[in-house]
């Protein structure tokens, strides 16, 4: 008898998108369905031969992975938009199949050819105009921290953050501000609030007795997340 081959769920040249485990564990039982139920649809009705109950069950625990096809075909045996099963989209890619957007449509809608489109997809490195950043912004939803990630600025903007937070935080208004767009004064409250935290940090860790080295492991780890602590700043200031 001759073997039957089954696709490999890492057959997808694409790295798989952040998969939100415990949505897809919530929606399934919220259908009245066991792992072996999912299992049947992706093989029956999207064309997955290989899917079993125990894969279904490694998604569900956060083992395995599904490829952005088997995502989105989860996603139609689920009853589901692709974007519920998604955690937070970091890059275009995930943006766009967390809308379930075909990459035809986005191209159109931003003035790309889709060559060109698929293109920043695939490196990462968005090369719109300032109308077409605006255009993808109102398409896939996105917020200015989401526009400064999938465009491929955060690195830079981390860079400043660190600098501010460190050094003297009013001389990295102006080059901040050139990246994240925001009004003045909830950008210099955000940046004043990184320098106290992460100053006040440092002293009270050396306070408690543990040693510049605890400190400094201490205040790189705030350094680590300075871009996530920079949002939560600009959304308390305004507040």
């Amino acid at each position: 008898m001759r073997a039957v081959h089954h696709p490999s769920a890492r057959t997808d040249r694409h790295p798989p998108p952040p998969f939100n485990a415990p949505a897809a564990r919530r929606l399934r039982t919220a259908l009245g369905m066991g792992p072996e139920h999912v299992a049947h649809a992706l093989r029956g009705s999207y064309g997955l031969p290989y899917v079993t109950p125990a894969l279904v069950a490694a998604w569900e625990r956060g083992t395995a992975t599904p490829s952005h096809p088997e995502l989105a075909a989860l996603a139609g045996a689920l009853w589901c938009s692709p974007g519920e099963l998604i955690g937070r989209p970091r890059t275009l890619r995930e943006h766009r199949v967390a809308r379930g957007l075909a990459p035809e449509d986005v191209a159109r809608t931003v003035g790309h050819e889709l060559h060109a489109y698929l293109r920043m997809e695939e490196t990462g490195h968005w090369r719109g105009t300032e109308r077409q950043s605006a255009a993808l912004a109102r398409m896939l939803g996105l917020s200015l921290a989401d526009v400064i990630t999938v465009t491929g600025r955060e690195d830079r903007l981390a860079e400043l953050l660190r600098s501010a937070a460190t050094t003297r935080w009013q001389a990295y208004v102006r080059p901040v501000s050139k990246i994240a767009p925001l009004e003045r004064r909830p950008l210099e409250e955000a940046l004043h609030r990184l320098h106290r935290d992460y100053q006040g940090h440092m002293a009270a860790t050396l306070s408690w007795g543990g040693g510049h080295g605890d400190a400094g492991d201490s205040g790189r780890e705030f350094l680590d997340r300075i871009v996530d602590h920079f949002w939560t700043a600009v959304g308390d200031a305004t507040r």
